[in-house]
């Protein structure tokens, strides 16, 4: 959603103190192009500025003009169009102060409204600075080679002399003592831009990750490749400048440069090298996977070889891990930690979609050599990872780099028992990870609403609904992850939580921990619930203790649906029975696992039971479950016999007591 999108639909007086020398209704014309233009990033007056600033007048003129001709009042709007165009034309970065004076303004009011801006805004913003940035460059390689020329033209007599200054009434700097100043300040903006794409795909990186949790996940490396690939071609066009003006950059300047733009090089083309599809986070060994790593450099620099290049993947511990993060990955990996079968695949260039690809397609873990554990850790806590690593030769200069990557945190299991255990670990950690760790090193304890969301992001993503946790939700499972059920919702929003009390201290009076039983009611609501929750019938995180409380006062044969407290993956049926008296008992029918939902639904469950009369609070409950009801068979099938169903029946204490005899 743009900026506009959401200013459009706020009252137009909360602006109006804006447009002092900026018609609004030009700004309602011009949208969401306002916003997708550099103006925030235009900061000095000199030449580049002000030719940017020129080309955006332009620029927006025209777009205006285009929207006029479709607009009923389209005399007043040329009128103020050409009004703009004789106030700016000579200082088109007044412009740029006004406009970026208004989109400050709705940015102010949007923030104090909603607290936040749009997402795909704050990318926007980042793209346009990005982009400016290397247009900067751009004129920054222009101006050192024009000044360079003079220079050259000078020492050859071919140019007349200087001319004397109007207003200093001195000669101007000779292109010599000029040309140093001004490669010093390429280089520093060359190092900005670089540092703003090693950033992007740090965020990429993150973003990758949580994924693995859940989060939506733009995969499409394109145009970060693209903006590596725009900033190594400035690059080598700045690099030719410097080499062609070594004699002026005199014997110290110089060597000092070159190792800044080489530095600036090696960095761009180690952190290009990615992985693009990740190995499973929970690996089983002897069992098949497959993964892909991508360098984005890699069709604009590898050098051509009678020989394809091999990318290898070895399995490293997190002390491994750590070590080669710590030497940058200079280092070169001494001993795998466990045997993996297919691991050598080569670096491919595939000139029709412009990737360079390892594909990894067949890959088996054969076995892990498990390393010494920390204190009370367990097999499932340990986390290793897969190390992507080839050696490469880059043109035009035959450098030759080694690139490594290492691949998310991955939790190794050797039987199924231990899966669960093991999606704990993968989920603490991709969640609560912070980019440009020590590997893998995370937080022992977080706070209780990033669990949460934490949560819902997993909860939605498993089950793949669109009905999230809500917030009495999350007061249950405070209140149970805690064990403390005096506490009020604000009271657990200040509260932090361990690791050990996600999922290594059993929960009290069962044989379980949070995670295992949160788990469990994820797989069963994925697999037998998901339409249920997804319309709203089950309210599931909610105690026994509460449904007493809230059923005790409703009318006989009123049901609500929640999650076992203490079995991993139920779902039972609490209503509440009226005897002749008014007295009243709610009564919880033993747990559904989802093998019992396999043989008979739970809509239809609830529809063979004539003592469930309303969903809470008052849904009559065909109303509620008649989309979920099965169609019975009647008579005889196709082949002559006649039709059996099964019907679930409960029998309710009160049934049960023993008559009186007269």
């Amino acid at each position: 959603m743009s900026l506009w999108n959401i200013v459009s639909h706020m009252p137009p007086e909360e602006f109006s103190s804006l447009f002092a020398e900026f018609p609004r209704s030009l700004r309602c014309l011009l949208a969401d192009w306002l916003e997708n233009q550099p103006w925030e990033f235009i900061n000095g007056s000199d030449a580049f500025c002000t030719s940017v600033a020129s080309g955006m007048l332009s620029a927006m003129l025209e777009k205006l003009r285009s929207a006029a001709s479709s607009d009923g009042q389209q005399c007043q709007i040329l009128q103020q169009v050409s009004n703009i165009e004789s106030t700016y034309r000579r200082d088109p970065l007044r412009l740029v102060a006004v406009l970026k004076a208004i989109l400050e303004g709705e940015k102010a009011a949007v923030l104090k409204r909603d607290r936040h801006l749009p997402l795909s805004f704050h990318r926007r913003q980042e793209e346009l600075k990005f982009s400016l940035g290397l247009q900067r460059l751009q004129h920054r390689v222009h101006e050192i080679q024009a000044l360079r020329e003079r220079g050259s033209q000078l020492r050859d007599g071919s140019a007349a002399s200087l001319p004397l200054n109007p207003q200093l009434k001195t000669e101007p700097k000779a292109p010599e003592s000029e040309l140093p100043t001004l490669i010093l300040e390429a280089t520093k903006e060359l190092e900005v831009a670089k540092q703003q794409v090693l950033k992007r795909i740090q965020i990429w990186k993150r973003q990758q990750q949580l994924a693995g949790n859940g989060a939506l996940f733009e995969e499409n490396l394109a145009p970060l490749q693209k903006r590596c690939e725009s900033l190594v071609e400035v690059y080598f066009q700045l690099h030719q400048q410097v080499m062609a003006a070594s004699t002026d950059l005199g014997p110290e300047l110089l060597p000092r440069l070159l190792e800044r733009f080489n530095e600036v090089l090696s960095s761009l083309v180690k952190s290009s090298f990615l992985v693009e599809k990740q190995p499973p986070q929970v690996l089983k060994t002897q069992t098949k996977f497959q993964a892909s790593v991508r360098f984005l450099l890699g069709p604009q620099l590898l050098k051509a070889s009678t020989k394809p290049y091999m990318v290898r993947a070895d399995m490293v511990t997190e002390k491994q891990a750590r070590e080669l993060a710590l030497s940058a990955y200079g280092n070169t990996l001494s001993e795998s930690t466990g045997e993996i079968m297919h691991n050598v695949v080569a670096l491919e260039t595939n000139p029709t979609s412009g990737t360079c690809c390892a594909n990894f397609k067949n890959v088996l873990l054969k076995k892990i050599k498990r390393c010494e554990r920390k204190g009370s850790e367990s097999v499932t806590e340990e986390k290793c990872a897969v190390l992507f690593s080839t050696t490469v030769a880059l043109s035009p200069s035959n450098l030759t780099v080694q690139l490594q990557v290492l691949s998310l945190p991955i939790v190794v299991i050797v039987h199924g028992n231990q899966d669960n255990n093991a999606k704990a670990t993968v989920l603490w950690d991709n969640a609560f990870s912070e980019i440009d760790r020590v590997p893998f090193v995370v937080a022992e304890r977080v706070p209780w609403e990033k669990m949460c969301d934490t949560l819902n992001l997993k909860f939605m993503a498993e089950v793949q609904t669109t009905k999230g946790l809500l917030k009495e939700h999350y007061f249950f499972l405070a209140q149970k992850i805690f064990n403390d059920h005096s506490a009020s919702l604000e009271d657990f929003q200040s509260r932090s939580v361990s690791w050990a009390q996600f999922n290594k201290e059993i929960l009290p009076g069962r044989g379980f921990t949070f995670w295992q039983w949160f788990d469990g009611v994820l797989d069963l609501t994925k697999r037998c619930l998901k339409s249920y929750w997804s319309d709203r019938l089950i309210i599931g995180f909610i105690s026994k203790q509460y449904v007493c409380k809230l059923l005790s006062t409703e009318p006989d044969g009123t049901f609500l649906l929640r999650f076992s407290d203490s079995e991993i993956g139920g779902v039972t049926i609490a209503h509440v029975i009226r005897g002749k008296d008014g007295s009243s008992q709610v009564e919880n029918i033993q747990p559904f696992s989802a093998k019992d939902l396999s043989i008979r639904s739970l809509g239809d469950r609830i529809r063979d039971l004539g003592q469930l009369r309303n969903l809470y609070p008052n849904t009559p409950k065909d109303q509620a479950f008649g989309s979920h009801y099965n169609k019975e068979q009647t008579g005889k099938d196709g082949r002559g016999y006649v039709s059996t169903a099964i019907k679930m029946t409960v029998e309710s204490e009160r049934d049960q007591q023993p008559q009186s005899t007269a």
